[in-house]
């Protein structure tokens, strides 16, 4: 087993630079979620450094290739995916293929994101871009299909919530995952 902070943090036997552990962050309620700022690094490592917190991991070759080697930590990214599912309204399905679709309760939880110019939507990105990154391609495949849905909803409307610009960073997120 590779020795890295992210390592540990997703097999559970390391906090993060907070002390957190990551069942811990994935059993928040929404409250945290929304005001806290800087575990979001943890939840979703990229390889570049956070202009944000310092104090996030980098993901290196190593690390990224542990991450979709072990079907421990891979179960648990997928668990923080859901969780961060459930915190904006939406909700994961798995039958033929993953999809992602919004739930009863996404009109009330989508007043937390679903605004111009949202720092979830920067979170969005960071989610988009590490499932892509660390081989959960069909879960970022299916989020940003539903995201996309929520902007051609949001495009007729005479303030779109949703951006072009934000829109062109989901899509290069997600990569070839996006492509639809």
């Amino acid at each position: 087993m590779l020795n890295s902070p992210i390592i540990g943090f997703y097999s559970g036997t390391h906090a993060d630079h907070r002390g957190r552990y990551l069942h811990e962050i994935q059993q928040w309620p929404d409250e945290p979620l929304e005001s806290v700022h800087d575990y979001i690094q943890w939840l979703f490592p990229l390889p570049e450094r956070s202009g944000f917190n310092v104090a996030a991991p980098v993901l290196n070759r190593e690390s990224i290739q542990e991450l979709r080697a072990r079907p421990d930590l891979q179960e648990n990214l997928r668990a923080s995916f859901i969780r961060m599912m459930n915190f904006y309204g939406l909700e994961i399905r798995t039958a033929d293929r993953v999809t992602v679709v919004r739930t009863p309760q996404f009109a009330t939880k989508a007043g937390k994101w679903l605004s111009p110019g949202n720092h979830n939507h920067l979170r969005i990105t960071r989610i988009l871009r590490c499932l892509t990154v660390l081989g959960l391609e069909p879960e970022a495949r299916a989020f940003f299909g539903c995201l996309a849905e929520i902007y051609e909803d949001e495009r007729i409307k005479p303030i779109p919530v949703i951006s072009d610009a934000t829109m062109a960073y989901w899509r290069k997120a997600a990569g070839d995952a996006g492509r639809r």
